[in-house]
């Protein structure tokens, strides 16, 4: 798996992007820019406007759902290749195809008030 600097200089890559339109996106010359993709260490205020500025959100993912995310991620949308059953019924498959997302990263037993 790759290192944080390598996903950010990944995703600039596919976003088709150079390291001067940084500066258009997100107020960072290509100097920054460039200083933090190879060896930087941003602050996360700095990360989070590098996400926005690259389509993406900065987020934590519980190691035991890891696999499970990155499957999703690799499937480009394509449903049929995600970790869990799909459910049989057509209503909860088109509700899966809608937001693949559905249970990754959820506890599952609890809501926010803790019941």
């Amino acid at each position: 798996m790759k290192n944080l600097l390598q996903q950010i200089k990944h995703r600039r890559l596919a976003l088709k992007l150079k390291q001067n339109d940084m500066l258009m996106r997100i107020g960072i010359s290509r100097q920054q820019y460039q200083r933090l993709e190879a060896k930087g260490n941003p602050r996360l205020d700095t990360l989070e406007l590098i996400a926005k500025g690259l389509n993406s959100d900065v987020m934590l993912i519980p190691k035991e759902k890891l696999n499970a995310v990155l499957a999703v991620l690799e499937s480009d949308g394509d449903n049929t290749s995600l970790p869990h059953k799909q459910p049989d019924h057509s209503d909860e498959q088109k509700k899966l195809s809608d937001d693949p997302w559905k249970g990754l990263l959820e506890d599952g037993d609890e809501d926010d008030n803790g019941n």
